[in-house]
């Protein structure tokens, strides 16, 4: 099981799914499509109580109109957070015009299979959670690309530590009712419900959105309105 490109007897290949199971160990992130805008949310575990505010991000704006979420080992995030930007910044150079999240989801996933294919690669131990506008369609799109080169748009996803707990959180607040900015306060009721005080390290929570209210730029969301969410959800 050494190798990503032999197939175990069940028709498994074991690199991929520890890939996976470094993701699962990672904390949560959680991304919705709400009425006017997307919004991601990540649980950033606090390795150290000496780490600076707002160090190793794990958010980030990838184009004026596109975020990306990383969850699992950041190392190999930040990796894919450059190829994402690059990728973005091609389309633009040779097409005149901003990326749709979907092709930019469809290619990192192709991406990410690649390193599924050649037995001198590892598999990517992290994931990217993408929300953006298509300005063709006039639509905001949640997408999440996965090791396995999977990719698929949702209405509302959850991955890491707490992905089972979040789902459930995610479905019975029906998020496409809400505008982003109401959502901000169930973000942060779900993320502290899904964190465990006592097995857990502190966490930071990290928020980005894509919204009308930014005029469909991506943007992170305020400190100011970063910490209203966190007072409400407690």
């Amino acid at each position: 099981d050494q190798s990503v490109a032999t197939y175990s007897p069940d028709g498994k290949v074991y690199q991929v799914e520890y890939a996976l199971k470094a993701i699962e160990n990672s904390g949560t992130t959680i991304g919705v499509r709400c009425k006017d805008g997307v919004v991601l949310g990540v649980e950033k575990l606090l390795t150290s109580k000496m780490l600076a505010p707002g160090s190793n991000r794990r958010v980030h704006s990838v184009d004026d109109h596109i975020t990306v979420a990383v969850t699992g080992l950041l190392a190999d995030g930040r990796v894919l957070v450059k190829r994402a930007a690059d990728e973005c910044r091609g389309y633009r150079q040779n097409f005149g015009e901003p990326i749709p999240p979907k092709v930019l989801a469809e290619r990192m996933a192709g991406f990410f299979h690649a390193f599924t294919s050649y037995w001198a690669y590892r598999p990517y131990g992290a994931t990217l959670t993408i929300g953006g506008y298509d300005a063709e369609l006039g639509e905001h799109e949640l997408y999440q690309a996965e090791p396995t080169g999977d990719v698929g748009r949702y209405f509302g996803i959850a991955v890491g530590k707490g992905t089972r707990s979040a789902k459930t959180e995610i479905e019975k607040y029906a998020f496409g009712e809400k505008t982003c900015s109401e959502a901000l306060g169930y973000l942060a009721k779900i993320m502290h419900t899904v964190h465990d005080d006592v097995k857990d390290k502190p966490f930071e929570l990290e928020l980005s959105w894509v919204t009308a209210e930014t005029g469909w730029r991506a943007a992170t969301v305020p400190a100011d309105a970063r910490d209203a969410a966190n007072a409400w959800a407690l």
